[in-house]
């Protein structure tokens, strides 16, 4: 669940912390929680194999994947990376994340904290960590999305018709702040408030590379933007595991408001819907039909970098195909699908095929402009197979040329 890149993976690394006893796999507790699957639906992929099993076997041929034992509390899996990305050029990164339960009964779901710090040859640096952590038997949810970015880019104007003749080389610094609260209402439905800023600085910007008046121009070019508000959140989540998700569906509504009394440049408001759906295809795998949608509206004086735009997700993830900002505007309407499935018995690889589509409304009305479609297909690699967190290797390729790898730490979505 760390932002896509195309890269090269060149190692991995796992460690454990202790302290609760584990008493039952993962897969244990999506049969206990999960509504509609049974004892033999899921695969327990605590008892299959993974990249610490290969390179265990590898150093000591008597360690075999099947007696290492579960970890007492927590999963950690570690990825040092170099490669290359559209958005950045060549890069060196260090991505990780960790799972764990928040009691000893593990009756909550799947906590989640990841961390991403990275530097590439555009001078792009960042420094990021974003967590979603369940708590008290489910009855609390608290998201957190902190951001330190120096993030030279290209914007190519609003809308969905934009071409590359319209390249705008931007740079600035960013910073994000994001907490949000979440209380149970029912079983599996939440409601919370949250405090959000988005500040952008040190704007600067080259002009079209076609030398016409770009769009941020038109739009209103700033040299910094603060974006300061409150949003309120309504949640139904009765996924187990972010992470990988195996069934279950996921439906968020999030107001935000934002006002110059909170130190807002602007008064303005946005509304943004997710929608997830995991359907299992086999009761003898763990294959699965994941769909992912988008809507996202904005109303007011609207930052030009705060706007909808492709890969803005939590995570940054949409709109594999295309790099992140390559296409942006006041609403959003995205769609996607991907179907999951295994190549060896044993869960060590696995593949997937997807496809996603997007649509943004334009500089000159809000009307939605066509749709940018994408493709593509990738390998499975499991990193750990407690908190079954797969490598994620894809190759997208898009409209106008656009294509590249996508590596991501857990599923896409």
């Amino acid at each position: 669940m760390i932002s896509p890149k195309y890269l090269l993976c060149i190692a991995a690394v796992l460690s454990y912390f202790k302290a609760f006893p584990q008493q039952n796999s993962l897969a244990d507790n999506l049969r206990n929680t999960v509504p509609g699957t049974s004892a033999c639906s899921i695969v327990d992929s605590s008892k299959q194999i993974d990249i610490v099993d290969v390179i265990q076997h590898v150093l000591n041929k008597k360690i075999s994947g099947e007696k290492r034992e579960l970890p007492k509390k927590a999963n950690y899996a570690i990825i040092p990376y170099a490669g290359y990305t559209l958005s950045t050029g060549l890069t060196a990164d260090i991505s990780g994340n960790v799972s764990f339960f928040t009691s000893s009964t593990h009756h909550e779901n799947l906590s989640v904290l990841t961390a991403d710090i990275g530097y590439d040859s555009k001078s792009q640096k960042t420094f990021l960590t974003r967590s979603e952590i369940w708590a008290n038997d489910n009855d609390l949810k608290i998201v957190t999305d902190l951001r330190w970015q120096r993030y030279p880019t290209d914007t190519y104007g609003l809308g969905t018709f934009t071409s590359f003749a319209k390249d705008n080389d931007l740079n600035f610094l960013y910073v994000r702040v994001y907490e949000t609260v979440l209380k149970k209402i029912a079983p599996d439905y939440y409601a919370g408030i949250g405090y959000n800023l988005d500040y952008h600085y040190n704007i600067t910007a080259t002009g079209n590379l076609d030398n016409t008046v770009s769009d941020f121009i038109t739009y209103g070019q700033t040299a910094s933007s603060r974006s300061s508000g409150v949003n309120f959140d309504f949640l139904y989540d009765n996924r187990k595991n972010p992470l990988n998700p195996l069934s279950g569906t996921f439906a968020s509504v999030i107001y935000r408001e934002n006002l110059m009394v909170l130190g807002s440049d602007a008064n303005w408001r946005s509304l943004n819907l997710d929608f997830r759906e995991y359907i299992k295809l086999s009761r003898r795998s763990n294959n699965v039909l994941a769909l992912w949608g988008i809507a996202a509206f904005t109303s007011g004086n609207v930052p030009y970098l705060d706007l909808p735009a492709t890969g803005s997700d939590m995570y940054n993830n949409s709109g594999r195909g295309y790099a992140i900002g390559r296409f942006r505007g006041a609403n959003e309407l995205y769609l996607e699908g991907e179907y999951r499935f295994g190549i060896t018995r044993n869960g060590l690889l696995g593949a997937v095929v997807f496809a996603n589509g997007e649509s943004f409304s334009g500089l000159q009305k809000n009307s939605f402009e066509g749709i940018a479609p994408a493709a593509g297909t990738g390998i499975r690699i499991k990193l750990n197979k407690h908190s079954n967190t797969n490598i994620c290797i894809d190759y997208g390729v898009g409209t106008g040329s656009s294509r590249g790898f996508f590596v991501n730490l857990g599923e896409v979505f």
